[in-house]
């Protein structure tokens, strides 16, 4: 440990001025604008592999954004690690609420502040700088690839015909990611579960163009209007989702198990001052950690229709917007909650307007299990460094390529992250704390040496 600490705080200010510069780049994958810097981004990326001690590091082609792909190799009778992260990043908006430019990084208060900071950028390059590192030691115990995709804020719709056609490319003992958060600083913990993801966009038309509210209100059906009443639906009074057959799949989780989580550390009043709110609301009948972790969900992330700039203007809107996600628990299905939200959507339909329904993205939830020699040497690698058990959490999150990892390639993931809640991720000011990211690229090569000797037997 001592020579791993030493090595990070040599490097400290190397490691940074390294990160800042892939911060830089507004890898934005939602935004066809983008494109060349998404490439820039890649390329940045895999440089850095070879110069951290990779075999070979390539960027392949997908039918989408660039995957970066590296190996090293050290004995062929060793386990492998597969490594995943991502380079894409959330779009900024609303940009006049970052109190410094999003793709300017900058330190404040021990902190990292751009988009990407902490997702995924700033926790992905700690794996490139922990192999670095046990490569500069010399400690490097098992063989490693790195697979970092630029498609994974847009569901990855590429990545999994990418592991389809690269399956012997691919082929490891375990896939490490770190995409996920931790408890608090002094709290460890391993996520053990993801929420799916079901994210869609209804679109609703009633006249052919926008028209005088004073002359057509009352006589037209106002699309908004509509919107708004078809949105209500969604929800009961008991925040229960009303979608019929959306809760046929979910598992209910045993008392024993609800009795294990509560004893998770949380506070729910630092919670709430945390985020600005003082009351939490949600499903009646379980607890806040329970409603992001066990439980699905329906949220409204967007929504616009007629006139919203500055000043007055009484029209009556031709068309009204929302796009809607829905998280979902292991054992729901995506694709099957499209199509019921999109069915019940058809069915609360106001006369007097159309609508379009339309699945821009999805995946499913995942569940890890604690029994695995990859959890356990996540589990004593956090030991050793944090000084502590860390806690096994369900993450409310998604990150849909999990569950698809274990169909096509067979092998499970391990997700060791080292956000934290109040890192504001997606949201303006996103931040990574320093001590976060240099307690990682210490913890990982633990890791390494963990898995490796309990592999071995």
């Amino acid at each position: 440990m001592e020579q791993i600490r030493q090595y990070v705080d040599t490097n400290r200010q190397k490691f940074l001025d390294e990160l800042f510069e892939l911060l830089r780049i507004p890898s934005i994958s939602a935004r066809p604008g983008h494109n060349k810097d998404m490439i820039a981004a890649a390329e940045y990326i895999r440089g850095k592999l070879l110069e951290a001690g990779a075999d070979k590091a390539e960027v392949m082609k997908t039918d989408g954004h660039d995957v970066i792909f590296a190996e090293k190799t050290v004995d062929k009778a060793a386990p492998t690690v597969l490594v995943y992260g991502h380079y894409d990043v959330q779009p900024v908006e609303p940009l006049d609420l970052w109190e410094s430019p999003p793709f300017k990084p900058e330190v404040r208060d021990d902190k990292i502040y751009a988009r990407g900071a902490d997702d995924d950028k700033g926790q992905m390059f700690m794996h490139i700088k922990a192999f670095e590192l046990m490569n500069r030691l010399g400690t490097l115990p098992c063989n490693v690839k790195f697979m970092i995709e630029g498609e994974e804020e847009i569901g990855s719709p590429s990545l999994k015909k990418f592991c389809a056609s690269h399956k012997d490319l691919l082929k490891a003992d375990v896939i490490l990611i770190s995409d996920t958060t931790m408890i608090a600083q002094d709290i460890p913990s391993i996520t053990v579960g993801l929420r799916g993801l079901a994210y869609m966009e209804v679109e609703v038309t009633g006249p052919d163009r926008d028209l005088h509210s004073g002359l057509y209100g009352g006589a037209v059906m106002n699309p908004v209007n509509a919107l708004a009443k078809m949105i209500a639906s969604l929800t009961d009074t008991n925040n229960r989702i009303t979608i019929p057959g959306f809760y046929d799949d979910v598992l209910e989780v045993s008392d024993e198990e609800r009795n294990e989580m509560a004893k998770t550390p949380f506070d729910i009043e630092e919670w709430k001052e945390a985020i600005g709110i003082d009351r939490e609301v949600g499903e009646t009948g379980f607890s806040t950690t329970e409603r992001t972790g066990i439980r699905p969900s329906l949220d409204v992330n967007g929504i616009w229709g007629g006139y919203t700039g500055e000043g007055a203007k009484t029209v009556l809107p031709a068309k009204a917007c929302a796009k809607i996600s829905m998280r979902l628990v292991p054992n729901q299905n995506s694709e099957k909650i499209s199509e019921l939200f999109a069915r019940h959507i058809d069915s609360v339909v106001p006369e007097g307007v159309t609508v379009k329904v339309k699945s821009l993205h999805g995946g499913e939830g995942y569940i890890s299990p604690i029994n695995t020699i990859a959890y356990q040497a996540a589990s004593k690698a956090c030991e050793a460094t944090f000084g502590k058990k860390p806690v096994p959490v369900r993450s409310g999150g998604s990150i849909p390529i999990v569950a698809d990892f274990e169909e096509v390639l067979g092998i499970k993931s391990i997700l060791l992250g080292f956000g934290l809640e109040s890192d504001a991720i997606h949201s303006p000011n996103e931040n990574y704390p320093l001590f976060n990211f240099y307690k990682g690229i210490e913890t990982i090569p633990v890791f390494y040496k963990f898995f490796t000797e309990m592999s071995k037997g």
